[in-house]
């Protein structure tokens, strides 16, 4: 599944404890890799490391709060004997689903904090040591999001339509250094985060996808660059890039409004 002698021997996952980044753990652990897990709940944490141990691997977690000031610091700390060959940012969540003009600036602050900023600073300090030693892989998750604007989305999709061009560019840049760069676009997915915000997972026209099979589609195309759609979401991200913004807005409207009344 896994290239170790382009991507090891070891992976960095950030946001490696839950759903799509637990994913990722236990299949990278399954393939021999070595792992580091980065997340801000220790349990959950303490959980995925133990499950990733049993399969072999040698595991580090960090428990940290990727939107504090220093956490990338922390992470570049703890890590710094470590020959990382693949980074993993998993992190990307809509920590504010309000209407924009109803709720404090800061608040939006922090949803480009965690699924930019951070995003593009532990890319670049991993992504560094990978084009110095000319081999590895940046997986980025990304999120149809990023196709569309959308009501209670505005900064959101915004920040995810960013990260796919950020990745699109980087993919560029890093080719011929041997570094593959993969923004992984994921549709709807039932994950214990969606559920635990009340998302309706049983709306009529949105198609589910599982963890497992979305985090097995990004190890399997991570040279497949620059961006991968997964879980059969290929056609509905082609129509949301037509040239009629108006109709596609409001076409995706009704179906993202019945996702996420039930969290409102």
């Amino acid at each position: 599944m896994i290239d170790r002698s382009k991507y090891g021997p070891w992976a960095v996952i950030a946001g490696g404890s839950e759903g799509v980044g637990a994913e990722f753990a236990r299949q990278l652990a399954e393939a021999g890799m070595n792992l580091v897990l980065i997340a801000r709940k220790p349990g959950p944490l303490a959980d995925t490391a133990q499950r990733c141990r049993d399969l072999g691997a040698d595991v580090r977690t960090i428990a940290v709060d990727l939107l504090d000031t220093d956490a990338v610091g922390e992470i570049a700390s703890q890590t710094a004997d470590l020959e990382v060959g693949l980074f993993v940012y998993n992190a990307g969540a809509s920590t504010c689903n309000e209407l924009f003009l109803d709720t404090d600036l800061s608040e939006f602050q922090k949803v480009n904090d965690l699924n930019v900023t951070r995003m593009m600073e532990l890319v670049q300090h991993y992504g560094r040591s990978m084009s110095y030693r000319q081999r590895g892989g940046i997986l980025i998750v990304g999120s149809l999001a990023g196709y569309m604007g959308a009501w209670r989305h505005t900064v959101y999709a915004g920040a995810k339509a960013f990260s796919r061009v950020f990745a699109e560019s980087l993919w560029l840049e890093l080719r011929d250094r041997n570094v593959d760069v993969l923004e992984l676009v994921l549709g709807v997915t039932r994950t214990s985060a969606m559920e635990r915000v009340g998302l309706n997972f049983d709306a009529p026209g949105i198609s589910v996808d599982e963890p497992a099979d979305v985090a097995a589609e990004g190890l399997q195309h991570l040279g497949d660059g620059p961006i991968w759609v997964a879980g059969g979401n290929a056609e509905t991200a082609r129509a949301n890039s037509a040239f009629d913004r108006a109709r596609v807005v409001l076409g995706a409207h009704e179906a993202i409004r019945a996702l996420i009344d039930g969290a409102h």
